[in-house]
């Protein structure tokens, strides 16, 4: 290998272990990857640019606006009302979930899907009486199994497709050409699913007081001068509270724990409580009571009127991770104060500064309504319930589907190709009314486009400086020629990839590599390719491998090892059936 080989040998095993050991987003990572490579001259500027305008980045930038035009007309609510019902067992309930997620997730980005059902499965669990932590994992393995059952079923099959016709020079995948080994994954996949799940998944809820609660460490402080100062905790109301309890107060710098009925209050309190969502919200409304916050001037604290409740979980990419809350200067740095936090279905010791914040932390935030939008765009953290959200446009839900078949129906049948059926939906979504100006602005996930579009840079790297065709031939090497072995190859890879990386970046890097392995081999490509865009979607091991995962986590009360448990086994099922299809169906 030449020293541009090399180079690049060095670029892919950096960028992994940056993005595998440190929390610097995969944008930066890949972007500082695409200058290295453009100033070094390994690739030209057009070369270390395409990404930017390959068809595929831009058909996922179009489809984002479709699926914010479902969403803020109120597409998925009619799911929600009319698919649900009321099943009278965990297994119907999941069943009824899981089907129309994942039909729902097999053409639109499941992200937004998931984002919407979260409230809508959580206040129905407790309508139909299941545990929710039965529910919302199978809401996020469910729309990973959609995603697999059309090419725009999630960013990574579009941009493999765009990939793959850069490189080979072929027309690419029609927008039905993986449903058949898709459907296969998804219809295994969920009937396993349905079967381990309730098996291995504990019905937490039912070994604690808060039985059907996510429990939440609250903060609040006894205003200055307010109603609340001088009275005793039970006079002030604060002692039988529903589904919220006094865990200590914080006087001057010392803990009053085990606290009596009878402990007057003072201005400048804290009280560390421990509740639910709800209730947290109904004693924030009791007057004398405000938001705590570590300086004297809490300006989150006036102008009511100005200030909205988010619900958000932190995702593996904030800033503030490993860091307490107070060392972060959390409000200062977001414009939010931290009311509440809760780590899986158990409360955190101890006062909210002191809190260490991890990824998948469930904040409860009081926010101007701006960081809604900043957070749509920064994705330190994932939106997962605004409380003061704008109202749906329901008039438009009907309007906003049937663009979304129209689209379909245009590149299904040929009329048109898949970027200008995408471009056609979005401008149909802005000029019905579906999605406004500013929904599509924050539908626009800047973070994942760009880490698209650099690491298209990589991956013409690999191929133009021949590492690619060196790796290819060793992997046919190992596999002495075989079709299956390689196959089984291609879909580990990508996996194991994907649980540590994005699974974008897994499959770009993956696919050139792939590329060449199957022109020493003399095999087509097209079956392979297939293979890279399931093994990119198969990441339920870990609530940090795939976003719809780190999304339920917090919410559903889980801990790491639930996604072991559970999506271990559903990993290798959904392998072994990947490649089992495309030998059937390709081969």
């Amino acid at each position: 290998m030449d020293w541009q080989a090399l180079l690049c040998a060095a670029l892919v095993i950096g960028a992994l272990a940056t993005l595998i050991f440190t929390r610097i987003g995969p944008h930066l990572v890949m972007t500082a990857v695409l200058i290295i490579l453009s100033v070094t001259g390994i690739l030209n500027p057009a070369e270390a640019l395409s990404g930017f305008s390959n068809p595929g980045l831009i058909t996922v930038a179009s489809m984002f606006v479709v699926a914010a035009g479902i969403h803020h007309s109120g597409g998925i609510d009619i799911v929600v009302k009319y698919l649900l019902g009321k099943p009278d067992s965990v297994r119907k309930a999941q069943f009824r979930l899981s089907l129309p997620v994942l039909l729902l997730s097999g053409f639109l980005n499941n992200t937004p899907v998931v984002a919407t059902m979260i409230p809508a499965v959580i206040s129905w669990s407790k309508k139909i009486r299941v545990p929710v932590n039965l529910l919302l994992m199978p809401l996020s393995y469910a729309a990973i199994l959609g995603g697999t059952l059309t090419l725009i079923g999630t960013s990574t099959n579009l941009i493999v497709n765009g990939q793959f016709q850069s490189l080979s020079g072929h027309e690419g995948l029609s927008l039905f050409s993986i449903t058949s080994v898709g459907l296969t994954v998804a219809v295994v996949g969920l009937l396993f699913m349905l079967w381990w799940l309730p098996k291995a998944l504990p019905q937490r809820e039912k070994e604690q007081p808060f039985s059907n609660l996510r429990e939440f460490t609250l903060e609040v402080a006894i205003a200055y001068g307010g109603p609340l100062v001088g009275k005793t905790v039970a006079e002030a109301g604060l002692r039988d509270l529903e589904r919220v309890y006094l865990v200590e107060i914080e006087r001057d710098g010392n803990i009053v724990t085990a606290v009596p009925s009878q402990e007057r209050l003072k201005g400048g309190d804290r009280l560390v409580f421990a509740g639910d969502t709800e209730a947290i919200i109904d004693l924030l409304r009791i007057h004398g009571i405000v938001a705590s916050t570590d300086d004297s001037t809490p300006t989150l604290a006036k102008d009511k009127a100005e200030r909205s409740l988010v619900e958000a979980v932190v995702s593996a990419h904030c800033d503030c991770i490993g860091q307490t809350i107070r060392d972060s200067r959390f409000r200062d740095r977001y414009g939010a104060v931290v009311l509440a936090v809760a780590r899986g279905a158990r409360r955190i010791k101890g006062n909210l500064g002191s809190i260490r914040l991890q990824a998948g932390d469930t904040l409860l935030l009081e926010a101007r309504p701006a960081f809604v939008t900043r957070q749509r765009h920064a994705h330190d953290f994932l939106l997962i319930n605004d409380l003061e959200a704008q109202t749906p446009r329901h008039q438009k839900a009907w309007i906003a589907w049937t663009i979304l078949a129209g689209l379909v129906a245009l590149a299904s049948f040929g009329v048109t190709s898949m970027l200008n059926a995408a471009l056609m939906g979005a401008a149909a979504m802005l000029l019905t009314g579906c999605c406004s100006s500013g929904d599509m602005q924050k539908s626009l996930d800047l973070t994942v486009l760009i880490t698209i579009a650099a690491s298209f840079a990589l991956g013409v790297a690999l191929y133009k400086t021949g590492l690619a065709s060196f790796l290819a031939e060793h992997m046919v090497s190992f596999s002495n020629g075989n079709m299956l072995l390689m196959l089984l190859l291609t879909c580990l890879a990508v996996s194991l990839l994907t649980e540590m990386i994005t699974n974008n970046a897994a499959a770009i890097l993956m696919l050139p590599i792939t590329l060449e392995m199957t022109n020493a081999a003399g095999y087509a490509p097209e079956p392979f390719v297939i293979a890279i865009m399931m093994g990119a979607s198969a990441s339920f091991a870990s609530p940090l491998g795939y976003q719809t995962n780190l999304m339920v986590y917090g919410p559903g009360g889980y801990h790491f090892t639930d996604f072991l448990k559970v999506g271990l086994p559903m990993n290798l099922v959904t392998g072994l059936t990947t490649v089992g299809a495309i030998w059937f169906f390709w081969l």
